[in-house]
């Protein structure tokens, strides 16, 4: 009988790369299903490209992606759209855009040429302003706001496209640590009541730990060790990624390994 979990996402042998200068080889990952799937790594390890060959956004110069069971590339870009979702890193608005208008961007996978907008179409859109807590801001200009503001209504944006597959780089850059955990939060929730798959890069190690129910260590372009964060993360691992000495002890909230970073004086 296979045993092997279903993956919605996967990649083969995937050489990654810009030009010349390649970032990862031989790279193959699964990604499993109904799962928060945190990626990790030190800074220019490959997380970014990685999401990005995922998403289709970026195309390997070798290996291939399969999404449901299909190669990626051969999937018309509109279906694409309708069964992944994808935060960049980095996004940019047309200066005079509303929070609303922006937002009912992420309905454009449902839309044909000539259907009008439906009251379902309204209705994704104010969940996901109003789980994203941008509601209030809908007649505000985007250029307008902070820049966490304006990473909230991005993510409200990638929210009312309700895929079932959703793929986050760095959500949380520009957001205070309260909105760090209330988006944290939110991705739980999406994945736990929804029945969402999300793949998401992080930087914050503990947030990681805390948040992920599959945890992909990267460096130099490949996977050090991937699983369940408490099955995973140990002080050797943390130092072999990222070269930090750690203390690693059992969060008394959450019960997942919390990562203490020693200094050069502590012992």
């Amino acid at each position: 009988m296979n045993t092997e979990p279903i993956s919605p996402l996967r990649a083969e042998n995937l050489t990654l790369g810009y030009e010349k200068k390649v970032v990862a080889r031989d790279l193959s990952v699964s990604i499993p299903e109904g799962k928060l799937t945190v990626i990790i790594g030190p800074n220019a390890c490959g997380k970014s490209t990685l999401l990005r060959t995922l998403s289709r956004l970026m195309q390997p110069q070798a290996g291939a992606v399969w999404l449901n069971g299909k190669a990626i590339s051969e999937v018309p870009t509109k279906e694409v759209a309708k069964q992944l979702g994808l935060l960049p890193q980095s996004s940019t608005a047309p200066g005079d855009i509303s929070v609303a208008d922006l937002v009912a961007r992420g309905r454009y996978p449902h839309q044909t040429l000539f259907s009008r907008w439906r009251s379902e179409d309204a209705q994704a859109v104010d969940d996901a302003m109003r789980a994203t807590g941008v509601f209030e801001l809908a007649d505000s200009l985007v250029d307008t706001l902070s820049g966490g503001q304006r990473q909230r209504v991005w993510i409200a944006m990638v929210l009312a496209q309700q895929t079932p597959l959703l793929l986050l780089d760095e959500p949380t850059t520009w957001l205070d640590i309260a909105h760090q955990i209330d988006l944290m939060e939110l991705m739980c929730r999406l994945n736990q009541q929804n029945d969402r798959t999300l793949v998401v890069v992080l930087h914050d190690l503990n947030h990681a730990c805390r948040y992920a129910g599959h945890l992909i260590a990267m460096k130099d372009g490949r996977i050090l060790a991937q699983g369940a964060p408490v099955d995973i993360v140990t002080p050797e691992l943390i130092e072999q990624v990222f070269g930090l000495r750690c203390h690693i002890i059992d969060c008394p909230i959450s019960h997942t390994p919390l990562i203490i970073p020693l200094g050069n004086r502590d012992s």
